[in-house]
C-alpha cells in the first residue's frame, strides 16, 4: 500500500489519537505452498500481521443511493464496507422492507457533513465503486451505526476485515433486540426445504443440516441436499475451521442466493456467515 512519507507534526499527532479511540481489527497475511497470498483476521502460523495505513480526506456527499451507497461530488461512487442494507425501489429492482428507512437515516445523519473514508486491502469492488469505511465529522463511524440499528446487516469480504469483530458484535446485539431489519418477517431464517422455484432474491438466511461435503478444484461444498449447497471458494478455506465440524450438524447460512442448473446454492466467504445452532 502506498504509504505518506512526509506529515505535518499537527496531523500526525491527530492520526495517533485518531487510531487509539477507534478499535481497528488486525489482519493477517501468509503464502501457501503455490505462492498464492491469505488474508485472515485471525492469526496462524506463518502469517505476519499486515500494517494498514489508512488515508484521512474529507468529501462532500452529492447523492445517497440506498442506505450502503453514495456518490460524492467528485463523481466517486463509495460502497460502504463490511455491511449490505435492504434494496430500494430502482430501475432493474424492487423495493425489500427496510431499504427506505436504511436510506432516509443516512441522508438525515449525513446532512450537511462531510465524510472520511477509510479503505481496504481491495480497494474497489467488481462494479468500480470504492469500498471504504465511511466516517462522519463528529467521528461517528456510519457503517457500524447502521449495523447497531438494525438497518444493515454484516457481509464480510476478505481481505477486507477491518472492525470486522465491531460489526459483528453490533449485529448480534441488534438482532437479539429485534431491532430494524431483525424483527421483520421478512428477513427470518427459512428451512433450505422451502426455497423452490419461485425463490427469493437477495439476501437470505436459510437453515439445513450439512450431510455431505463435497470438495471440488476451486470450491468446498457443504451439501444439504442434491439441490441444495453451501458454496465457498477455497482461497477462503483457511479462515473457517475444520468443515468435519458442520457434518451432520444443524446450521443457518447467511448471504446471496443463485440458482444454479442442480439447484441453489448460497455462497459465503468468512465463517460468520455460517453458525451451528441449538440442538445439534
Amino acid at each position: 500500500m502506498r504509504q505518506v512519507k512526509f506529515l505535518s507534526r499537527g496531523l500526525f499527532l491527530f492520526i495517533l489519537l485518531f487510531q487509539s479511540f477507534f478499535a481497528v481489527a488486525k489482519v493477517y497475511v501468509w503464502v501457501d505452498g503455490y505462492g498464492q497470498k491469505h488474508y485472515s483476521d485471525r492469526p496462524r502460523n506463518g502469517a505476519q500481521e499486515l500494517a494498514i495505513h489508512p488515508g484521512y480526506s474529507w468529501y462532500t456527499i452529492k447523492r445517497v443511493y440506498d442506505g450502503d451507497t453514495v456518490l460524492l461530488q467528485n463523481g466517486q461512487k463509495i460502497r460502504f464496507s463490511g455491511i449490505n442494507t435492504p434494496e430500494v425501489e430502482g430501475r432493474y429492482k424492487s423495493a425489500e422492507p427496510g431499504g427506505e428507512e436504511a436510506k432516509q437515516w443516512l441522508i438525515q445523519r449525513l446532512k450537511g457533513q462531510k465524510i472520511r473514508l477509510e479503505t481496504g486491502l481491495e480497494k474497489k469492488d467488481k462494479y468500480g465503486r470504492l469500498v471504504a469505511h465511511v466516517f462522519s465529522e463528529d467521528g461517528e463511524h456510519i457503517n457500524l451505526a447502521l449495523v447497531r440499528k438494525g438497518l444493515a446487516f454484516v457481509t464480510l469480504h476478505p481481505p477486507n476485515l477491518k472492525y470486522s469483530q465491531a460489526l459483528l458484535d453490533a449485529q448480534l446485539q441488534a438482532e437479539t433486540s429485534l431491532s430494524g431489519i431483525w424483527g421483520r418477517a421478512f428477513y427470518q431464517a427459512k428451512p433450505y426445504s422451502e426455497i423452490k422455484g419461485h425463490y427469493k432474491k437477495g439476501w437470505n438466511r436459510i437453515t439445513g443440516v450439512i450431510t455431505k461435503i463435497k470438495p471440488t478444484r476451486h470450491n468446498i461444498y457443504l451439501k444439504f441436499s442434491d439441490k441444495f449447497a453451501v458454496k465457498i471458494n477455497r482461497k477462503f478455506q483457511e479462515l473457517f475451521p475444520d468443515f468435519n465440524q458442520y457434518l451432520n450438524k444443524k446450521v443457518e447460512v447467511r448471504g446471496w442466493l443463485n440458482k444454479s442448473r442442480y439447484g441453489f446454492n448460497l455462497m459465503i466467504r468468512h465463517p460468520a456467515s455460517i453458525r451451528l445452532l441449538n440442538g445439534n
